[in-house]
């Protein structure tokens, strides 16, 4: 029997870096997008509570799939175990999203 993976991803939306824990991902049929699926926060009553955490759980609550661009993803790790999932704030000149031609399209030449 196969062993079921936790994916780490960590991706830019808004100005904000998430860090999420899932059970499956994979490449999606819309073109340029990465599917996320089976989020997993945590599940343990703690007296201490983690208010970003909180935040993405709210978030995310009743999402089955994401559908997250490409050039929005940072990194994807598969771990052991999960970690705790997290919202920072992104000094932009410090992040910055990948540009990549491959999503421009095919480019015109000049005659």
């Amino acid at each position: 029997m196969a062993k079921k993976g936790i994916y780490k991803v960590v991706f830019v939306q808004l100005g904000e870096v998430y860090e999420v824990y899932a059970e499956a991902i994979y490449q999606s049929d819309m073109y340029g997008f990465i599917e996320v699926e089976e989020y997993i926060f945590d599940q343990n009553s703690q007296i201490v509570v983690d208010t970003s955490e909180e935040k993405l759980k709210n978030e995310f609550k009743g999402v089955q799939r994401s559908y997250i661009p490409v050039s929005c993803i940072m990194r994807i790790d598969e771990v052991d175990k999960r970690g705790i999932a997290k919202i920072t704030s992104s000094d932009s000149s410090k992040v910055m999203p990948i540009a990549n031609s491959f999503f421009d399209g095919p480019t015109k030449k000049k005659d």
